[in-house]
């Protein structure tokens, strides 16, 4: 049996972290043990109080807000599973695209899938403004990396123990740790692959995090590691 664990950083998410963690607990994938971590980065609402009171996963609690490049950390530290995986916990990326995102490590075809948005063009966005920004930023990505990848900032990865333990620690606290995992897989010399996944974005009203003023820090982590470390 193959052990996964799916790591979910939250915060201030309410009743959406409680939904996700309810339709992950459903997925069945054959030759699949699962653990759910979910790492709680100092929620300001009832998100805590909500998430204690579920079964069958394991929470951690931060005391600080970290951002979640570090609620990301504390969970692959505590993570037993051969394969991880990264999921947002807003109900913008769908659950059930888990066992497509795995496939290809299973099948030993790569150690590192992203799962992308760009290529379901069934995909819908939030704003214009908000996809062009993220198309750029993941062109600036596949341009310095020579990745060929279209959504390297996705909310939705898989990789194996190998991988991390090719490319821990993981330094970055906010959203910024998505450049450095890539970044570090790649020199490490773990091409990432992409399956196409379901997205159902949220506006910034309905509390999504992401700004412009995170494109800086983005994009400083990914040349401090795929240049200078």
């Amino acid at each position: 049996m193959t052990y996964l664990s799916i790591i979910i950083p939250s915060y201030n998410s309410n009743d959406r972290v409680v939904k996700l963690i309810g339709l992950i607990k459903k997925l069945k994938i054959p030759g699949i043990n699962k653990e759910i971590i979910v790492v709680d980065d100092a929620s300001r609402n009832h998100t805590f109080s909500q998430l204690k009171k579920l079964k069958g996963i394991i929470l951690i609690r931060h005391s600080k807000n970290t951002g979640k490049g570090g609620a990301i950390q504390t969970g692959l530290k505590r993570a037993k599973g051969d394969i991880l995986f990264l999921q947002d916990d807003d109900m913008e990326y769908d659950p059930f695209d888990i066992p497509k995102v795995i496939k290809p490590i299973l099948k030993g075809k790569t150690e590192i899938v992203f799962g992308s948005r760009r290529l379901n063009k069934k995909n819908s966005y939030s704003s214009f403004i908000y996809y062009a920004g993220g198309v750029f930023v993941d062109f600036i990505i596949s341009l310095i990396l020579q990745t060929g990848t279209t959504d390297a900032i996705t909310g939705s990865k898989a990789f194996t123990r190998n991988v991390y333990d090719s490319i821990k620690p993981i330094e970055s606290a906010g959203f910024e740790i998505e450049s450095e995992i890539v970044a570090k897989a790649v020199k490490a010399g773990f091409m990432p692959a992409e399956v196409p996944i379901s997205y159902n974005p949220r506006s910034h009203q309905e509390g999504k995090n992401i700004r412009w003023h995170h494109v800086y820090p983005i994009f400083k982590t990914l040349l401090k590691y795929a240049w200078f470390s």
